[in-house]
């Protein structure tokens, strides 16, 4: 999606400046990941519901009632999206909202996840289809990085300097609409249009807006919900809760609204954190993050009734894996292992460490026969337990006398 090496980027542009790349700078397009029949055929025949769709123009989103109903005859649920009235509201120049696409189309799951895995950073993605000089929404700014992928028609890019700099997920451009609207009225900071192919960086923060020039316009938008240093923060006082000096009650009759009253529980406080803080180790961070980022993100599909069918036929020759962008985690603590995934947690003896460290090294295969330290029947016990719980996938491509 860029044209300079990632070094440089990291350096010169994560986070800080919007960086464009023209289409001339890939080695191919972007037609593979998605396409004006592919958001026709999620918008009609894939049975699409809120909040998966949404519908603006000009800034004002329009209410989901206009665009859904019932379904038929065993669909009955209200919320499903009715392909005729987006017809009339796309014809009429509202933009659709393609909303996590990440999710459930098959080229947009596999960039997700891959990205994600490069960046350290969960990632949504999002289609915006906008009729022939239209406008779906007004200058704002989003509170995650994102790149843009023009994927086809062209459409026009205002960009201007943030009014408020890295911005958090709770601090939305609608709480600095005023300083937000007078900055989008002054020269821009960029300002280019982008034709299919092209891709556009921008940082969180920086106020943009787009029209759709000649011909329909869609892009897709990949949203990178950056980890912060606000969420270090937030950590270290999570991690306060253990300290019994900072969960004791303020004074009985205290007025929490009087500085003057707060202001000597206030230096107690600030200087017990500062020693406790002092205290906390990069590891102890680390696994209140890990604990928060859990849910961020999904492995890689993994075909249950295709497993299922393998968990069926399992013996020594059948070759396993780790699921991919599965991020598993093996940590000792005294006697047990624990193994942390994105389903929760397992527990195992000390006697299986070898054989776990070998089934769970990334991106290698291995048959269950060639795992280590284990019984023939302590890896098969230990494989189908792994494969139910979305661990290790078993490897279901016919053999070659097949």
């Amino acid at each position: 999606m860029i044209a300079i090496s990632e070094e440089r980027f990291a350096a010169d542009f994560w986070g800080t400046a919007p960086l464009l790349t023209r289409r001339s700078k890939h080695e191919r397009g972007l037609d593979d990941l998605f396409s004006a029949e592919g958001a026709d055929e999620i918008l009609s025949m894939r049975g699409l519901r809120t909040p998966f769709v949404r519908v603006a123009k000009d800034g004002v989103i329009v209410d989901s009632s206009r665009y859904t109903g019932p379904g038929g005859v065993g669909a009955a649920v209200g919320d499903q999206v009715l392909d005729e009235r987006i017809l009339d509201l796309f014809a009429s120049g509202h933009t659709i909202v393609l909303q996590a696409l990440h999710r459930f189309w098959p080229p947009l799951m596999a960039l997700a996840g891959t990205l994600s895995a490069e960046l350290g950073h969960p990632v949504q993605i999002n289609a915006y289809i906008t009729p022939e000089q239209s406008r779906g929404f007004a200058a704002h700014y989003d509170v995650h990085d994102v790149f843009v992928l023009q994927i086809a028609g062209s459409k026009r890019w205002i960009v201007h300097d943030p009014v408020h700099p890295h911005p958090l997920r709770d601090q939305p451009w609608t709480q600095h609409r005023s300083a937000v609207e007078s900055r989008a009225k002054t020269a821009p900071r960029d300002e280019s249009v982008l034709e299919a192919g092209d891709v556009l960086y921008l940082p969180r923060g920086f106020i943009h807006s787009a029209d759709a020039l000649a011909g329909v316009s869609i892009h897709l938008t990949v949203g990178i919900h950056n980890h912060t240093r606000h969420d270090l923060t937030r950590a270290l006082l999570e991690l306060a809760a253990d300290d019994p000096r900072l969960r004791r009650a303020l004074p009985m009759g205290v007025d929490v609204r009087d500085p003057d009253q707060l202001e000597t529980d206030l230096a107690s406080t600030v200087e017990a954190l500062a020693e406790l803080i002092r205290e906390i180790s990069p590891a102890d961070v680390a696994r209140v993050m890990e604990r928060r980022d859990r849910g961020s993100s999904r492995p890689s599909p993994l075909r249950p009734l295709a497993q299922a069918k393998a968990l069926d036929t399992l013996g020594a020759d059948t070759r396993i894996r780790l699921r991919p962008q599965q991020r598993a985690k093996l940590s000792a603590g005294g006697t047990d292992l624990t193994l942390t995934h994105s389903g929760g947690t397992l527990s195992f003896g000390l006697d299986h460490a070898e054989a776990l460290r070998a089934v769970l090294h990334s991106g290698t295969e291995i048959g269950i026969d060639e795992i280590p330290g284990l019984t023939n029947r302590q890896r098969l016990e230990l494989v189908e337990l792994l494969m139910r719980e979305g661990i290790l996938v078993a490897d279901t491509s016919p053999s070659p006398e097949r």
